[in-house]
């Protein structure tokens, strides 16, 4: 199944137009060398290596920080196949959609010297046009948002009429629609943090003003949240589950813990996690009773329609 992503072409997409004029879409990131031989498959490798080369020329950064940036350099220049669509904001409440054409390639002296090729389309499609949750989807902020989850109303937007079915390789997604609701919940919880529970002790991670916290990039999938005590002292990671949570997201949470405490942590600060569902079960009950640093939290939601 092909992907899409909404991708930010240099900051305030001042290099748009450069990038639909000449057809490809690229990155910078800091990083000045040809990384042809060095586009593993596994994203994990990547950064292992190139973190550290982030750091020494951004040495008042944080580990997270590194660990965004060599992750978003990656996933332009590799994470992204061909045929895979992309779309661009131009500056103007527009975007650009075109689809990747070609594998990785470096252009030193230029302008987002990490590119790939794309074939544009004759379309721009209006941020008006769109759904509300497909523009908290392509405002998240981040250099590149996977946005696939909206595939039926990206193909609707472009003029496609077959337009494709969601269908979900990960094992743990029993249902696609409740996946794609799962966002929805996402985004409310993002957009209200302050008002919750969680939102007193946390903030979500942010990186000189900008949120970079939701859907964090990790070598096991996106974290849905990352979130970092106001004191400093603890990492929190949120993973969000539309309906019944089964214990399966017990193992799934903490391999995204084991991640932060490994890449991101630094020295003396705890890594905690919080399951948020709908209803839980006895099945995740006995996982949390013997499992340290995870809680579990139930959402509810209200609607009222009154005359």
């Amino acid at each position: 199944m092909k992907n899409y992503y909404r991708v930010i072409l240099g900051a305030k997409s001042k290099f748009a137009k450069e990038c639909y004029d000449n057809g490809f879409i690229g990155a910078d990131y800091g990083i000045n060398q040809d990384l042809t031989n060095e586009l593993t498959d596994n994203w994990r490798d990547f950064n292992e290596k190139f973190r550290d080369i982030w750091l020494q020329s951004h040495p008042d950064k944080t580990k997270v920080a590194a660990g965004l940036a060599c992750g978003m350099l990656w996933t332009i220049s590799k994470g992204y196949q061909i045929g895979d669509i992309v779309l661009c904001p131009d500056g103007n409440g527009n975007y650009y959609v075109g689809e990747v054409a070609s594998s990785y390639s470096y252009h030193p002296s230029e302008n987002l010297q990490h590119r790939r090729q794309v074939k544009w389309y004759p379309i721009l499609i209006e941020r008006a046009a769109m759904s509300q949750s497909l523009k908290n989807s392509t405002g998240s902020t981040g250099t590149s948002a996977n946005i696939t989850q909206y595939a039926d109303e990206i193909e609707s937007l472009i003029g496609n009429i077959n337009k494709p079915v969601i269908i979900s390789t990960d094992s743990t997604i029993e249902d696609t629609t409740s996946f794609v609701l799962e966002k929805h919940l996402e985004d409310f919880l993002v957009q209200n943090w302050k008002s919750t529970e969680l939102g007193k002790k946390y903030d979500i991670y942010e990186e000189d003003g900008e949120l970079i916290g939701q859907q964090f990039p990790s070598d096991t999938g996106p974290l849905d949240i990352l979130a970092i005590s106001k004191d400093k002292k603890e990492l929190l990671v949120v993973e969000l589950k539309k309906g019944r949570v089964s214990d399966n997201v017990v193992g799934q949470i903490q391999r995204y813990m084991g991640f932060v405490k490994e890449e991101l942590a630094e020295p003396g600060q705890k890594v905690k996690g919080v399951i948020i569902g709908l209803e839980d079960d006895i099945r995740i009950k006995r996982a949390l009773s013997v499992t340290q640093n995870i809680e579990f939290y139930k959402y509810k939601i209200s609607f009222k329609l009154i005359k």
